[in-house]
């Protein structure tokens, strides 16, 4: 595995703050407000490009560049990870699938169960708004669970896990449950929270040097506390890494077969 180490040098401002740096991956923790990649209207403030400039040492003519390998969405805050190399952003999405991703979630009411799953076929409409579908030849399998670390003032805060990555796919699944995110203006209901109250909170993955898994974790943002009140923050959940060889199937995710491509 390439030489790597918790980070503490500079960071690439933005309120984006660096975690882990190696020559081949950069995780960081990204605040809610900032954008994964450029749009068409906005292109500079962005991870992508704050993470370009960094690692370019403001050189533009430099041929150091970052690559993406997933996305959180502008106002959710916490775990990302980019590639250094074509080759480490190639691996790291032919293995996501792998990775355990967990994440902060308050939302409106008291969740009654403790912990569960849901699951549904998602799919996009033409005006860019994700729905469940009972067709699974339309929409794409989707799976999240979750569990209740605690509810307060007429919110549950709970810890959401990812069996699958689609667009939106705890926003559509909670407002499904019967309990959209706070300060949710698409999928939930009209409220005064401060931001979308949803944080990448542990990320675990294999390195492209080597398949060593890597751990990452993320406090709690302290918006979620006010919100909540003032208690001991939970720790999230580190995922338990699998022996080698032990297919991700076994985890209850779907792998895709590698199968004969025509």
């Amino acid at each position: 595995m390439s030489a790597g180490r918790a980070f503490s040098g500079r960071q690439p401002g933005g309120g984006l703050r660096i975690l882990y740096l190696d020559n081949d991956v950069i995780v960081v923790d990204k605040p809610s407000g900032l954008l994964t990649v450029g749009t068409a209207r906005d292109k500079t403030r962005t991870a992508h490009y704050l993470l370009n400039d960094y690692v370019r040492k403001g050189n533009p003519k430099s041929r150091e560049r970052v690559y993406v390998v997933h996305r959180l969405d502008r106002e959710t805050s916490g775990l990302l990870v980019f590639a250094r190399s074509e080759a480490a952003k190639e691996f790291l999405q032919g293995h996501w699938d792998e990775a355990d991703k967990s994440y902060y979630a308050i939302v409106h009411g008291e969740v009654s169960a403790a912990e569960g799953t849901i699951r549904s076929n998602l799919v996009e409409s033409a005006a860019m708004r994700v729905y469940a579908t009972p067709d699974s030849s339309l929409g794409r399998p989707a799976v999240t669970g979750y569990r209740v670390l605690r509810v307060s003032r007429g919110l549950s805060l709970l810890e959401v896990t990812l069996q699958t990555g689609r667009k939106h796919q705890i926003r559509v699944h909670l407002a499904d449950l019967g309990h959209p995110l706070l300060g949710d203006d698409r999928y939930g209901r009209p409220d005064r929270a401060p931001r979308l109250a949803l944080h990448a909170c542990a990320l675990s993955f294999p390195h492209p040097a080597g398949g060593k898994r890597l751990s990452f974790a993320s406090e709690m943002p302290a918006e979620f506390e006010r919100l909540l009140g003032r208690t001991v923050p939970p720790k999230p959940t580190m995922p338990t890494p699998l022996p080698e060889g032990v297919a991700a199937t076994q985890r209850g995710k779907p792998r895709r077969k590698k199968s004969r491509r025509t």
